[in-house]
């Protein structure tokens, strides 16, 4: 018998906290080098798309 590959449900809510947004960089973080994808707004950009996806999730299994 094949077995659900989905993990099993939290107990309670503490089990299963709300994902956080990331901090927001300053002005002042970015150096203004290009820095490509060590740039700190393209580092915010892609923990914002990880945040938006774990809180998509999130939500879900709150119904």
């Amino acid at each position: 018998m094949q077995q659900d590959s989905q993990p099993p449900a939290p107990a309670s809510p503490a089990d299963d906290p709300r994902p956080q947004p990331p901090r927001e960089p300053d002005v002042f973080d970015c150096c203004g080098n290009e820095c490509g994808d060590a740039c700190v707004w393209t580092i915010h950009q892609r923990l914002k798309k990880e945040y938006e996806e774990a809180l998509d999730a999130w939500l879900l299994r709150q119904l």
